[in-house]
């Protein structure tokens, strides 16, 4: 079984980041895989073909991996953080499978979206398919806490994606309102994943609350590397569809970057074709963005984010578990750049 992060160009003390993470907790995420499937067993045989249909674009395993790193460093794994690390999962996949509705997506990890192989209607319903899963087995845990953070967790993502739906053609979008855009459609569910790492492995508040700005940190500098894929990626490399930003007009961090520092004249054209997008837009908005200092602002900001997420980490003990994420800090911003 591989759980994709960063393949062999990200090492961890010589060893890639891929084996490194099997070798700390390849148990584990074997067992919440195990969690997540008995969870979403369905004898339905179109529930059923919809799910193992998705577990092809499922990705990196980012989230459980983050939750089950946390804790190992934190003070180690319980059967608790199996069960959360398939929740978390459960509720990254409602996400997308949403996101793609709302982007039109047709394809994502190579394979068909579930909205392009079926309808919207089918995603719809199937993103919300997940996510009562996925409440349903966090009330299996002893407390209601972890379904009440989960709760509020996923109350402030739908919020980020609906200020982002809002602020579709601002063009006078602010740094400030973008950052609290990704903050809650990305960062909040990887910020819960260092803050229930922590909890359940029975941390103390400090730790609890520097593991949940780690993860905070690491989704924004994360989300800012998606935005600049998408101006920048090859669709073949990726593996999902590009470009959707420019098409639904959501003004991104090098966009915004490139429309405050752009001579009148060119801030003008740049204006006109983001106002009317097509399928020629990145190709004409790329010599703008190579001539400005766009990408290299956007670099560093990241940089900045994954800085200060390996910061938070420097209270927890020099263990394997903690220096892979460090590691993963640094590949949120490498993958792009």
């Amino acid at each position: 079984m591989t759980h994709q992060i960063a393949g062999d160009a990200v090492m961890q003390q010589g060893v890639p980041v891929l084996t490194a993470v099997e070798q700390a907790i390849g148990k584990e995420l074997l067992e919440a895989e195990q969690v997540l499937a008995e969870e979403l067993g369905s004898d339905n045989p179109y529930v059923s073909d919809i799910l193992q249909h998705s577990t092809r674009f499922r990705g990196k395993r980012l989230r459980p991996m983050l939750l089950l790193l946390t804790a190992k460093a934190a003070g180690g794994i319980q059967h608790d953080h199996k069960v959360l690390a398939a929740v978390v999962e459960m509720i990254h996949l409602a996400t997308l499978v949403h996101d793609d509705v709302l982007d039109e997506a047709e394809t994502r990890r190579h394979v068909a979206t579930v909205n392009a192989r079926w309808n919207n209607e089918t995603s719809v319903l199937f993103g919300d398919y997940l996510f009562t899963h996925s409440f349903h087995l966090a009330s299996s845990l002893d407390t209601t806490y972890a379904c009440r953070r989960i709760g509020r967790a996923t109350n402030v993502v739908c919020e980020g994606e609906l200020s982002q739906i809002k602020e579709r053609g601002n063009l006078d979008l602010t740094e400030e309102t973008y950052f609290k855009i990704i903050d809650g459609k990305t960062a909040e569910l990887t910020a819960l994943c260092g803050h229930l790492g922590a909890r359940y492995a029975q941390a103390d508040q400090t730790i609890i609350t520097a593991m949940e700005q780690y993860g905070r940190s690491l989704g924004l500098a994360f989300q800012i590397a998606d935005d600049v894929l998408d101006l920048t990626g090859n669709e073949r490399k990726t593996g999902k569809s590009l470009g959707s930003d420019l098409q639904k007009q959501k003004l991104t961090l090098p966009l915004i970057r490139l429309l405050s520092t752009s001579r009148d004249e060119d801030a003008v054209k740049i204006r006109q074709l983001l106002a009317r997008p097509n399928e020629t837009t990145r190709e004409q908005l790329t010599p703008y963005l190579e001539r400005s200092d766009a990408f290299d602002y956007t670099n560093q900001r990241a940089k900045t984010l994954a800085q200060d997420a390996r910061r938070q980490l420097e209270l927890l003990p020099s263990t394997p578990a903690r220096r892979i994420l460090a590691e993963i800090a640094d590949f949120a911003v490498q993958r792009s750049f």
